[in-house]
């Protein structure tokens, strides 16, 4: 597949993905391909994450699981193209719908505007149900701040993981590298965790995730930063001092950039301690605004999302247009 082709099924992918997500209609008659990565992850891990076995076999497991995972999408993604590049020019518009499978820019916006109205509309119970369905954390411990916090948290990390990197992985690999892309987040999601069940088993899932995310959290970053720039309620000026200061201290290697671009933009502080279940985590703030955050910050996190999300579409069709010209 030529570079050109690869870029134009980004641009076309995530143009599709913007202006009708992924269908509720289509999700209930064959689910979505996230799902069907999570069945397998948790056939893999009932069937080779035996807790008799030793940490150092389990962790043998894991990384053999992950390569299997690995290898199926490969294996599916390029059958996919060749299929699709048996029809000619449709099949690129074929590629672009299930590439945009693999986006989530629509999703991600509507469900943090969801905690927005939720504040506005019921209150802080009505917060705490909508963020549920987005952050991991306890939502009772969470007041109307902490609510805000971690949707404002959750759009700019899922703006990295979500969006940027599988477009970003789209654009060098095509569908094959996006489903690469996918497969690590999802596994990371789902067995990357540092319990007692999964910290051996998922530690090769949770370093390679680290690994694929790590050019898409520095652009992620950067876009949050010149989106500011655009924006008349942001500060480019403090989102970039605050990745400069804080986004290294994050207890992820990737999380803290785009949570540190967000937060100094907006003139907030995110992150910072937290409960996850029972479980009190110590984390560094980032950014050295107010902690105090509304639902009227979160809608200008949307606001600046959206213009991030304007860039990198323009940053891809400009690189397109720009290959198309040379390899004519």
């Amino acid at each position: 597949m030529l570079w050109s082709d690869t870029l134009l099924i980004l641009v076309l992918g995530l143009a599709t993905e913007a202006a009708f997500g992924y269908p509720n209609r289509l999700y209930m008659l064959i689910r979505h391909p996230v799902t069907w990565i999570g069945w397998l992850i948790a056939k893999l891990d009932c069937t080779l994450n035996r807790e008799t076995w030793s940490p150092s076999r389990r962790r043998v497991a894991g990384a053999l699981a992950l390569l299997l995972l690995l290898a199926v999408a490969v294996s599916v993604a390029k059958l996919l193209e060749i299929a699709a590049f048996s029809l000619g020019m449709a099949g690129l518009g074929l590629l672009a719908v299930l590439a945009s499978s693999l986006l989530a820019q629509r999703s991600l916006h509507d469900h943090v505007a969801t905690v927005s109205a939720g504040l506005r509309e019921d209150g802080i119970n009505g917060g705490r149900k909508a963020v549920s369905l987005i952050v991991g954390r306890n939502p009772e411990s969470l007041d109307e701040a902490g609510v805000s916090r971690a949707a404002i948290e959750s759009l700019a990390e899922n703006f990295s993981d979500g969006v940027v990197a599988p477009a970003f992985w789209l654009g060098v690999g095509g569908l094959v590298g996006a489903a690469l892309y996918k497969v690590a987040n999802t596994a990371d999601s789902m067995i990357g965790h540092r319990t007692p069940r999964h910290e051996a088993f998922g530690w090769a899932a949770a370093r390679f995730d680290d690994l694929v995310n790590l050019p898409a959290s520095r652009l992620t970053a950067l876009l949050i930063i010149a989106a500011a720039a655009l924006n008349r309620d942001a500060s480019p000026r403090q989102a970039f001092n605050a990745v400069w200061r804080d986004a290294p201290h994050h207890r992820s290697p990737n999380a803290g950039w785009p949570e540190a671009a967000m937060a100094g933009a907006l003139g907030l502080r995110l992150a910072g301690p937290r409960v996850y279940g029972d479980v009190q985590v110590e984390d560094r703030w980032m950014g050295d605004g107010r902690a105090e955050a509304t639902a009227q910050d979160i809608e200008r996190a949307l606001a600046l999302y959206r213009t991030a999300c304007g860039l990198q579409f323009g940053l891809a069709a400009g690189l397109a247009l720009v290959v198309y010209l040379i390899v004519r």
